[in-house]
């Protein structure tokens, strides 16, 4: 009797890191709606000023730099606070899954805060075109809380603390096994079984005693120890049009921090742009009876501009700094005006028209072929990409900021915390080689994401036209 063959094994059908992503943001909004309601609220404000800013914009410019990519209804950011190396390292093999990588270094002791933080983000341009979700995830630094006896307790706490589950951990297992990636039948499991880690649990893990002993020496000590999950803290939903999004959320009865983070009000608009309602007073139930209420979710909403060059971050930060000098000898610091009437007088100094922008080489481009440069012969001879700007073949069209700013991420932080331990700055180095170390992996340099974006660009450019195109 002859031998049966053996019909090979069908091959895995691999689930797509953009899909998984897709569904990760979904569930997540939805999970943060069901628990601040006033998030819900937020979206339908947002979605009434993006449709009124969409009929009204006629700079294609801004056009493309605000919705060019569809992208507008999926995006979002949110933010965590983590407190071991442990949980970093593991956080990152989470968002590995659904592509999401660490992105720059971000140093929050100089506003008070005994943290550091990295984001989370898609690296390249099909993929943040597809979902630019990210995550600004901070991570404890507790040899900058100067309260001995307060660390010693949070340590304590943290040592016993699991923010992930078994399955969980046990999906993460098998994508390591698999070359980072799940079948499709693992990542519908993979979805709810993350969810749980940032799911908002109202049972404390401390004491009471612990949670106003810690509270009382950092807010930040209190929301991370005192909890056996990582907390979304807020879910950033991106509106068109900043300002008037901070009015309506005004005329809708919530209470909205009283400025705008971020650079002024720009004709060409860059980098990023952030407000929020402030931080919900939540009730807790702690372990051993009582209760109490905890402030630390909020609800923030991004306006994003073009990103900069690293010739133009140091015109930002120059000029920040010379307005942030000039508030504080004006000795009205604590007006809400007195710092955004002081950056409109020194971004007078920094240029508003996309042409210089770009000749001054302030802000990265992509470059796109026009109709008239494909429908057009052109010669083998080389050409310089001035010349086909000039010649109305290419056109450029500035990239979106898909990072952050320290100064306003810890703005926002700490009008939510409501705490005067958080005015001063830690005197502290940044430590991204610990960040690193951490996170078991380097962390990938924004201005290098963008600069590869822009030549990638301008290759196609060269391909499409058929030419040789010299910068």
């Amino acid at each position: 009797m002859a031998p049966t063959a053996t019909s090979p094994s069908p091959s895995p059908s691999w689930a797509d890191p953009d899909s998984l992503r897709t569904s990760f943001t979904l569930s997540m909004s939805a999970m943060y709606k069901s628990e601040v309601p006033l998030y819900g609220a937020l979206l339908h404000i947002v979605s009434a000023v993006s449709a009124a800013t969409l009929a009204s914009s006629v700079d294609p410019h801004i056009l493309a730099l605000r919705h060019g990519s569809s992208r507008l209804d999926i995006e979002r950011h949110g933010a965590i606070r983590l407190s071991t190396s442990h949980e970093l390292r593991t956080i990152r093999r989470v968002f590995a899954v659904i592509g999401l990588y660490p992105v720059g270094y971000y140093d929050l002791a100089p506003a008070g805060l005994p943290m550091h933080a990295t984001c989370f983000r898609p690296v390249d341009a099909d993929a943040l075109a597809r979902n630019p979700f990210r995550v600004f995830t901070s991570v404890l630094r507790p040899e900058l809380v100067h309260d001995v006896e307060a660390r010693d307790l949070a340590l304590g706490l943290l040592s016993e603390r699991s923010i992930f589950s078994d399955e969980l951990l046990h999906l993460l297992d098998l994508a390591d096994a698999q070359s980072g990636r799940l079948t499709e039948s693992q990542g519908q499991k993979f979805i709810p079984a993350a969810m749980s880690t940032f799911r908002w649990a109202g049972t404390a893990s401390a004491s009471a005693a612990d949670y106003q002993r810690l509270a009382a020496a950092h807010p930040i000590l209190a929301d991370v120890a005192c909890f056996r999950s990582a907390h979304i803290n807020h879910l950033t939903p991106r509106t068109l049009a900043i300002a008037a999004a901070q009015t309506a959320m005004i005329s809708a009865g919530l209470r909205v921090k009283d400025r705008i983070e971020g650079p002024p009000v720009r004709s060409c608009p860059i980098l990023l742009r952030q407000t929020s309602f402030l931080a919900v007073e939540e009730r807790i139930h702690f372990p051993a009876g009582g209760e109490g209420t905890h402030r630390a979710r909020f609800g923030e909403i991004e306006e994003r501009g073009a990103a900069v060059t690293r010739e133009g971050r140091r015109l930002y930060d120059e000029l920040l700094g010379e307005a942030m000098v000039a508030t504080q000898r004006a000795a009205v610091g604590a007006m809400p005006t007195a710092l955004d009437e002081q950056l409109a007088r020194a971004f007078e100094k920094y240029p508003d028209d996309w042409t210089e922008l770009r000749n001054r080489r302030l802000v990265y481009f992509i470059y796109r072929p026009t109709r008239n440069g494909i429908a057009s012969p052109l010669s083998k001879r080389p050409y310089v990409l001035d010349e086909l700007l000039g010649e109305e073949m290419v056109e450029a069209i500035p990239i979106t900021y898909e990072d952050f700013l320290p100064l306003s991420a810890a703005g926002i932080f700490q009008s939510n915390l409501g705490a005067a331990s958080t005015d001063q700055g830690l005197s502290a180095a940044p430590d991204v080689r610990g960040m690193e170390e951490a996170l078991g992996t380097g962390l990938n340099d924004p201005d290098e994401l963008y600069r590869d974006i822009e030549k990638a660009s301008i290759a196609q450019c060269a391909e499409t036209l058929g030419v040789v195109i010299q910068q």
